[in-house]
């Protein structure tokens, strides 16, 4: 006697849900607010929400002429959660991508603030 077999539906795996992606575009910051250029970007991920992967720049060679103008960043390119200012690095506690972002913004808002007052 043969047994039964148990008949398997197969389902077609449904794609990978592509990861939602906050990029604005790269704002340039006019000469009369300081100057420069700031970048933002963060890979979201689409179940969990969690952000990544993220980075933010304040570019401006009028401040600091090395590392390609970076001013001031926040990132996790290498595994963990660090800042850049002036050409230093220097690590950071794990934070939500908004407070990062709003730390950020803050700091580069006064950065370029002091700037133009030096100029005036």
């Amino acid at each position: 006697m043969m047994a039964a077999s148990k008949s398997r539906k197969f389902r077609r795996h449904e794609p990978l849900p592509k990861l939602r992606i906050h990029a604005p575009r790269v704002t340039y910051i006019p000469p009369r607010l300081g100057g420069g250029i700031v970048k933002e970007y963060a890979e979201i991920d689409p179940v969990t929400s969690k952000v990544w992967r993220y980075s933010a720049a304040y570019i401006n060679p009028a401040i600091y002429a090395r590392d390609n103008g970076r001013v001031l960043g926040y990132d996790n390119a290498h595994g963990y959660p660090h800042r850049h200012f002036m050409g230093q690095i220097t690590l950071e506690a794990e934070l939500p991508w908004e407070a990062i972002r709003d730390k950020f913004r803050r700091e580069w808002m006064e950065i370029a603030r002091q700037h133009l007052e030096k100029l005036w």
